[in-house]
């Protein structure tokens, strides 16, 4: 059904990714154009009543696709943190196509994560840096100021080089060495001829030095980094509460997307062969029967369009008037 808001969770086996990996994973195909909805799942710790399971239920971490227009193609990667859910700061993008994807997220004991799409790893980095959980590290030294002997200048006047004598006395313009007196001219009805002036080749504008690298050049400055005193490490940042429940909750404009595959283990290479046995195994048959029924659809769509077409100028012959014999008045 169109339009509607979907809501259906599982209880699992307890995993505690308390040093060890966590491996989320499952695929979603979209049948059709989903135009608005979600394609997300939520794994939840705790206790959660299955019956009353929606929205507002609370999660450890949520992951998958949020598409809506041509504008929204979001790949949310949130994680609950002591209560708090946080978004990753990272734009990610998803699938849109009407073919099977497999989302993997990967998280470590070192806090490190890699996000897979069909086994292609698309992004990679840290919780420390790609969440606003923790406070950075480091931070910039808001009161660190530029030395007053440094030299940020990459090049400099050659301080050796020596204007050439006589350079200031070089004509911008001569006289065209070319242009000759014509035989017709009168300098007293014409006046004294001159010849036409033109830019001389010697002239190179006003004088300057060569510019050289500079010995003395430091770089650019930068404000330093320095330990930030409001950070304090967390070496459980990566632990979620122990996973019991696994929710697909969305809301979808068009109904008709396929959840499967969903898997929770710590063996990113097994969740690869699961990957690569189940939907890469299946990818270009699953291309060929796409097409296919691509093609049907839009045979049917022209026939119903060529019918549509038929019937409407069938409707208007039927209203049009008869032919009438012509008549004329008698005078």
């Amino acid at each position: 059904m169109d339009a509607r808001h979907f809501a259906i969770s599982a209880k699992i086996p307890q995993f505690s990714n308390k040093n060890r990996t966590l491996v989320v994973q499952y695929s979603i195909k979209f049948e059709q154009d989903i135009e608005c909805g979600g394609g997300y799942i939520k794994l939840m710790s705790g206790y959660v009543n299955q019956k009353k399971f929606s929205g507002d239920t609370p999660y450890s971490l949520m992951f998958g696709p949020d598409i809506c227009g041509t504008q929204t193609k979001k790949l949310h990667l949130i994680l609950s943190y002591q209560g708090q859910n946080y978004p990753i700061k990272k734009d990610l993008e998803c699938e849109t196509d009407k073919l099977t994807h497999v989302y993997t997220f990967i998280l470590r004991p070192d806090a490190s994560y890699s996000l897979l799409v069909d086994n292609r790893e698309r992004e990679t980095g840290s919780m420390y840096t790609d969440w606003d959980i923790l406070p950075p590290r480091k931070i910039k030294d808001v009161h660190a100021k530029r030395p007053k002997d440094w030299d940020d200048r990459e090049y400099i006047e050659d301080p050796n080089e020596v204007k050439p004598e006589g350079y200031d006395s070089i004509p911008k313009q001569i006289p065209d060495p070319k242009d000759k007196k014509p035989d017709t001219w009168d300098d007293d009805d014409d006046g004294i001829w001159k010849p036409r002036m033109i830019s001389n080749p010697a002239y190179k504008g006003p004088w300057k030095r060569k510019r050289i690298k500079n010995p003395n050049y430091k770089g650019k400055w930068k404000t330093p980094w320095i330990d930030n005193p409001e950070f304090e490490d967390d070496p459980d940042l990566y632990v979620l509460k122990p996973l019991k429940y696994v929710g697909i909750e969305v809301w979808q404009v068009k109904a008709g997307s396929v959840f499967d595959n969903i898997l929770i283990c710590d063996d990113p290479e097994y969740a690869r062969k699961v990957v690569e046995e189940t939907v890469v195994a299946n990818r270009e048959a699953e291309k060929e029967a796409f097409e296919e029924a691509e093609k049907e659809r839009k045979a049917r769509e022209d026939r119903e369009a060529q019918k549509g077409k038929d019937d409407g100028g069938r409707r208007r012959r039927r209203r049009r008037p008869r032919d009438w014999d012509d008549y004329h008045d008698e005078l």
